[in-house]
């Protein structure tokens, strides 16, 4: 498909005209807000922005970007590292004012518009005492999150976004409004579990809902020089975790704004309290903790407590894998090389996976991430764009450095805007791969949502 030249005015001003929401185009009022997502590196400018209120809208944008040969990007909660919600000259499909939250809270389900946040969705639900896995930063959308299986403080008790999944409204390649589920179009429910981005877009996401009202957690800060130490009980700590404990550790910066290093873990406990407090005693007696700040809180609070550190316009660029096993080796070379860090934003942690979300098998959903183990996350952020280079430098270095301890699996949330060629299929998507590429083929065969870690379609035969 061959990217247009742009879009004439009579020919945006009935797109506009078949619409509930709006069409922005440049110089208009509101544009420049609306092309700029979490990510301030991103600096595109699509030639419309169209903002949805229902899925016809949406049809009508994929239908108009299709005629007129535009790139077509998808903005959730617009929180992709990548950025890839915003197409250069494209059409981008803005689905911010569907964020809706409609709780069932005797069917214990919630059915929300694809642009809605987790803070939003949180709130709706824990009204009701009820919640489900959705990230850990509550900026988040809930549709990118969960199409790309959704890591979270409640996956080891209940499974992924994705293993929460009900059903979706999504409008396909071709402009249809289908409602799919296990029962209806089940290839196609499989494929959005894991890998919805290229398959079409979800205006609507119904999920199973869990009675978690209070949670159990925080943050523990060591000093660096104490970081060797606590990153080997960390690795202790987490063998045989019960499914309720949700777990990151690894290297940061000082909450003071200093910029010091430290070492720190980060916990979440959803059993109740007698047991969160016999779970996290081995934890909050280690060593000589220079800041302990652990205790009940609701979900929402939880989902919460990290957002000051990914501040919406902070520069972005990410690295992440799967751990082949968090050694001695992997915790020095993490150690040796964060002391350079140039932004005391940035951090570099490891995500323990185990429970309920390693329990479903890989062939279930699009998801292949089903072991126990660690997955590496390095978040470099920023503000002062004079850094840029340097930030992205050393995030490079440490990446190349951790390679040899790093496994040929990446969870596709975590993927910046250059792993397209790094990450293969296969590290992506595992053995669900081919199966991806064949129903890619039937669903979206000209590759019509194609700005994702993209899936090429391959015919079967």
């Amino acid at each position: 498909m061959e990217r247009g030249e742009g879009i004439p005015e009579g020919k945006a001003t009935a797109l506009a005209r078949s619409l509930a929401g709006e069409v922005l185009r440049p110089g208009d009022k509101g544009y420049e807000d609306a092309r700029h997502i979490y990510n301030g590196l991103i600096d595109r400018r699509p030639a419309a922005i169209v903002r949805c209120r229902t899925a016809s809208d949406v049809a009508a944008a994929v239908t108009f970007a299709r005629h007129e040969a535009l790139e077509l990007s998808v903005r959730g909660g617009g929180h992709g590292v990548a950025g890839r919600a915003v197409a250069e000259g494209g059409v981008m499909i803005d689905l911010s004012p569907m964020s809706t939250v409609e709780v069932d809270p005797d069917a214990r389900i919630a059915r929300a518009g694809g642009g809605t946040t987790w803070r939003g969705f949180n709130a709706a639900t824990a009204e009701h005492g009820l919640a489900t896995t959705g990230g850990v930063v509550s900026t988040t959308g809930i549709a990118g999150l969960t199409l790309g299986g959704g890591f979270g403080y409640l996956m080891g008790r209940v499974g992924m976004a994705a293993d929460n999944l009900l059903s979706l409204e999504v409008v396909t390649a071709t402009g249809d409004i289908l409602n799919v589920d296990a029962e209806t179009e089940p290839d196609l429910f499989w494929a959005m579990r894991g890998a919805g981005a290229n398959f079409g877009v979800a205006t609507t996401l119904t999920y199973r809902l869990h009675p978690i009202d209070r949670i159990v957690g925080g943050l523990v800060v060591h000093p660096f020089g104490a970081a060797r130490d606590l990153l080997r009980f960390f690795r202790e700590f987490t063998t045989g975790a019960p499914d309720v404990l949700y777990t990151f550790g690894g290297l940061l910066h000082a909450p003071d704004g200093s910029g010091t290093p430290v070492a720190a873990v980060v916990v979440g406990h959803s059993g109740d309290e007698g047991s969160a407090e016999a779970d996290l005693e081995p934890l909050l007696e280690f060593g000589d903790p220079m800041l302990v700040q652990v205790g009940p809180m609701s979900y929402p609070e939880i989902n919460m407590m990290l957002d000051a550190g990914f501040p919406t316009g902070s520069l972005n660029y990410w690295k992440s894998s799967f751990l082949r096993r968090l050694d001695d080796a992997a915790i020095d070379t993490m150690i040796e090389t964060f002391p350079a860090c140039p932004s005391p934003m940035s951090g570099l942690v490891m995500e323990h996976f185990h429970g309920a979300a390693t329990r479903v098998p890989i062939e279930d959903t699009a998801v292949p991430h089903r072991q126990e183990g660690f997955n590496f996350l390095l978040t470099s952020l920023w503000t002062d764009p004079s850094m840029s280079d340097a930030n992205v430098a050393w995030t490079k270095e440490v990446y190349v450095a951790m390679r040899p301890h790093l496994a040929e699996r990446r969870y596709v949330n975590y993927l910046d805007r250059d792993d397209d060629a790094e990450a293969s299929a296969t590290a992506v998507y595992g053995p669900n791969a081919e199966r991806l590429a064949t129903l890619k083929q039937r669903w979206d065969p000209d590759n019509v949502f194609h700005l994702n870690h993209n899936i090429r379609p391959r015919s079967s035969t």
